[in-house]
């Protein structure tokens, strides 16, 4: 389609973008401008260029003036350049010889009360964005490979959740859990709110799911150790922590977890973790009745076995070695499953795509510093493990949407066994607290502070339970009629107003507070005060992070490349991101962006090989002297330095085109394709021309 001399036949269409561009923008003047500047053929403008009539305006403009190259003034190329590029590729145009000329987000929104100025700088826009696309090279581009294995990293309900949708569908998944158990922090919950299912009901046959599919192999009590590769081809390399279990042997000794003989004969009790201390587990365990896998596993961090008394101080012992005397439970297993000498072993995954969805927790009480260490002070979870060892089902008739039956029994405190006649929730404990704790608002406090209120009043009729809130946040369907039930049926008195101290008084915890809606100050005599804690990212999440190659936020949270259009998807392609990982989400919201992490594989592996963006760097070797300050300052490690030549290398699996290494290239070896010095300084020289001269 190009002319006989080999210049381009630009055409250019400009988007009114209802009133966001044609409001501020006068498109008859800049038209007129840019029809007579050199290289543009056509020029047109439409109401909306991304409908179907602009579409269609642009295809056949293409075909009637025979053009070979286009710029389309419009938004952001991040919401339309893939759209008009394949516009441009239907009708047999390179879509790399196609750019967008950014005119509402960089010239009419800031410039939307100075109309003049908005007309001057769209032109200079456009016209600068045509004299690049003079230079463009049509790129083809790169094939890659794909690997169709997925691997998720975690273990609870939004890594369950991913793991079985994409494996339901045929492809094989890799499960990594850390804990020697899957079914995260729901599988500690009493119930869920609004309807108070217990969790039991939907999560046993996840946790069953992921244990004996064929599709999913589970590395339970694991870790990722290294992950390198790129999309369609990581290799992970993954630690499985020793158990000194062989689950084969004792899986068939004691089959549905009947055997008791090794926990019974083992001597050390440490606070149980899945129990959040509020019970003790052996050093051989298994963390709780229902858990799935169903084997034991030996803490080595506990068990007298691996440790050698010092001088005031204790250290681990190598497996197997005579530093440690015990040898309880292996004397008690009657089928020899029991094994001091296994050590960890490093399993290798070679996959396509990758699912991070290593969920939260809850911020410390030390961190906080107001509340004195006091078991009677206890956390929301701790609260539902007290929940769990009670009876406490709400009558049908009673509450909206349960169809439990009745069965009460009083719950007790830590302390001393006492009936919690008198019980404080404090919600938003770290959270919106920017000094102490966090600024950002944990999303489910006040809706599982509601349900444990009307839940204690269930197992203490004569109770009192009350809840010190900043504001009731309730924007999921169904919940704001929930936590009005609750207020109702429950006789909970909601004081709005910070706590201002809690602090121990006898045999009762005093939490002093001001209702700011009567403007009293309040005081309490409680038996027992529990936290709403923040929830906060897990403590190896940045170091996950690091090895991924993916960013967090200040807070330590995962981020997602863009919050509304690629809100799964990580800045390094193919990692995508699940749960609360990302974000403080309840459980419809977590396994929400489950599915839409495992949807995101899915269609990633319906393709038979993966097609890379080409508007990369690359590399002068002749000017190259491998200096490696492009592999320094690469965030996606793209670059790395041929140890032969001592030249850079690009690997364009790889390459997200950020122009990092281009910037940073002392030597300018580094290049970017479709953005070269050339081009950069034309689109200046209009700049300096047509809008500041």
């Amino acid at each position: 389609m190009s002319s006989r001399n080999g210049t381009k036949r630009i055409g250019v269409f400009v988007c009114h973008c209802g009133l966001n561009i044609a409001g501020s923008v006068d498109m008859a003047v800049a038209l007129a401008e840019i029809s007579k500047y050199p290289g543009v053929v056509y020029a047109e403008h439409n109401q909306y260029m991304c409908s179907d009539p602009g579409q269609n305006l642009m295809r056949e403009a293409i075909r009637e003036h025979h053009l070979d190259a286009i710029v389309n003034a419009n938004c952001s190329p991040s919401l339309h350049e893939k759209t008009f590029r394949n516009v441009a590729a239907s009708e047999g145009l390179n879509p790399y010889n196609l750019e967008i000329a950014n005119i509402r987000e960089q010239c009419s929104w800031p410039h939307a009360n100075d109309p003049e100025m908005a007309t001057r700088k769209a032109i200079a826009i456009i016209k600068a964005t045509v004299d690049r696309l003079k230079l463009n090279a049509a790129l083809e581009p790169a094939v890659i490979s794909l690997k169709k294995r997925a691997l998720v990293i975690g273990g609870g309900i939004a890594g369950m959740q991913s793991a079985l949708t994409i494996a339901n569908t045929g492809y094989a998944v890799a499960l990594v859990e850390s804990s020697p158990w899957v079914g995260g922090h729901v599988s500690q919950l009493s119930s869920t709110f609004p309807t108070l299912d217990r969790p039991e009901c939907f999560i046993a046959p996840m946790m069953a799911g992921v244990a004996s599919h064929p599709r999913i192999t589970l590395y339970a009590y694991s870790e990722i150790e290294e992950v390198s590769g790129y999309v369609g081809n990581f290799v992970v390399r993954i630690r499985e922590k020793a158990s000194f279990v062989d689950a084969a042997k004792c899986s068939s000794s004691a089959s549905a977890g009947k055997c008791t003989l090794c926990f019974e004969s083992c001597p050390v009790s440490v606070p149980s973790e899945f129990e959040r201390g509020l019970a003790t587990r052996k050093a051989i365990h298994i963390p709780f009745a229902e858990a799935v896998p169903q084997r034991p596993v030996i803490d080595n961090e506990s068990c007298m076995r691996f440790k050698v008394q010092g001088e005031g101080d204790s250290r681990l012992q190598t497996p197997g070695s005579l530093g440690g005397e015990c040898r309880a439970c292996k004397e008690a297993c009657p089928a020899g499953a029991i094994d001091y000498s296994q050590q960890d072993r490093i399993v290798e995954e070679e996959v396509g795509a990758v699912i991070v969805a290593t969920g939260h927790d809850l911020i410390s009480m030390d961190i906080l510093g107001e509340y004195l260490p006091d078991p009677d002070i206890i956390d929301g979870l701790q609260f539902e493990r007290l929940l769990s060892h009670h009876e406490y089902r709400v009558p049908s008739s009673e509450f909206r949407g349960s169809a439990l039956s009745t069965q009460y029994s009083e719950l007790k405190r830590p302390s001393d066994g006492k009936i919690a006649k008198e019980v404080v929730w404090i919600s938003c404990a770290g959270s919106r607290d920017a000094e102490r704790g966090v600024p950002y608002c944990s999303r489910v406090c006040c809706l599982y502070v509601a349900k444990q209120t009307l839940l204690y009043k269930r197992a203490v009729p004569d109770g009192q339970a009350y809840v010190s809130y900043m504001d009731i946040r309730s924007d999921v369907i169904g919940t704001e009629e929930f936590v009005q039930d609750v207020v109702e049926k429950s006789r909970t008195m909601y004081l709005r107003g910070q706590v201002s101290k809690v602090f121990r008084d006898g045999n009762k915890i005093k939490v002093w507070a001001t209702d700011t809606l009567t403007g009293k100050d309040i005081e309490i005599a409680a038996d027992m005060v529990v936290l709403a804690l923040a929830m906060v990212p897990s403590p190896t999440a940045r170091a996950l992070a690091r090895k991924l190659n993916i960013i967090c936020d200040q807070h330590g949270f995962m981020t997602e490349a863009h919050l509304k259009l690629r809100p799964v998807d990580t800045l390094t392609s193919g990692i995508y991101l699940a749960g609360t990982a990302q974000w403080p989400k309840d459980i419809p919201d977590t396994l929400a962006s489950a599915s839409g992490a495992a949807s995101r594989i899915l269609s990633l592996f319906s393709r038979t090989v993966l097609l890379h963006e080409p508007a990369i760097a690359f590399v002068n070797e002749r000017v190259c002297v491998g200096c490696e300050q492009c592999v320094s300052v690469c965030a996606y490690k793209a670059t790395t330095l041929d140890p032969d030549r001592k030249v850079a290398r690009v690997n364009e699996a790889v390459c997200e085109g950020c122009g990092a290494c281009v910037v940073a290239c002392p030597s300018k070896a580094m290049k970017h394709k479709n953005w070269t010095p050339r081009q950069f300084f034309d689109m200046v020289d209009v700049f300096t021309r047509e809008y500041m001269g």
